[in-house]
């Protein structure tokens, strides 16, 4: 998985003129117009990739103390795989290899490099420079491996304007209570419905 999005982004390196970069799938949607995001992710002083420290068996239960003395237990840290990068750390990323051989090595089932690789990579090098949260807005309430799925009659204005507001965060220093720009996951079913809320509840044109 981390040597796929390696690949995508060293392809979208290649255009000098891309200066942001971010990670979605095909159940991810926006939640703002396209404007909107894009001023939102241009004019910000942080990138954003999800890390912290847990404790527990999905977090420093899967580090492997082979990684020592290059990653301690310490610096390992887990986070959603959904991430925005400037040039810079995309470059870093691309080039790595004395890290990323050692997560291919090292972090096997039951560890996921892709909840793994990136945030502790980040933190590592750029922790004056990440934002620490993630873009997408993702819902793990029921519990599981995986997050929730949206279908079409789950769809609705409440659950949009709950992605959109329904946290507080900081932005450039500055509290706010736009966090997400991206949300998931959303079944092929749910597009009839989205795109009827999209003009007034996402003001897309």
């Amino acid at each position: 998985m981390v040597d796929a999005e390696r690949r995508l982004l060293a392809n979208a390196l290649l255009d000098m003129s891309n200066e942001r970069f971010v990670l979605l799938s095909e159940a991810c949607i926006p939640l703002y117009n396209f404007t909107t995001i894009y001023t939102y992710i241009m004019n910000s002083t942080k990138t954003f990739v999800e890390s912290y420290d847990e404790w527990g068996p999905v977090g420093r239960g899967r580090y492997n103390s082979q990684m020592t003395p290059w990653v301690t237990i310490e610096q390992w840290r887990k986070g959603s795989q959904w991430f925005e990068l400037d040039r810079e750390i995309a470059v870093d990323v691309i080039t790595d290899q004395k890290y990323f051989n050692l997560f291919k090595e090292f972090c096997r089932p039951a560890c996921y490099s892709d909840e793994h690789y990136l945030p502790t990579f980040v933190t590592m090098r750029y922790w004056w420079k990440n934002g620490n949260r993630t873009l997408t807005w993702v819902d793990w309430t029921k519990g599981g491996p995986h997050p929730t799925k949206f279908a079409r009659t789950e769809v609705t204005k409440e659950l949009l304007h709950q992605m959109r507001t329904g946290i507080q965060c900081e932005y450039n220093g500055e509290p706010t209570s736009m966090c997400y720009l991206f949300a998931r996951k959303f079944l092929p079913s749910s597009l009839d419905r989205l795109l009827k809320f999209a003009p007034k509840v996402m003001m897309f044109g």
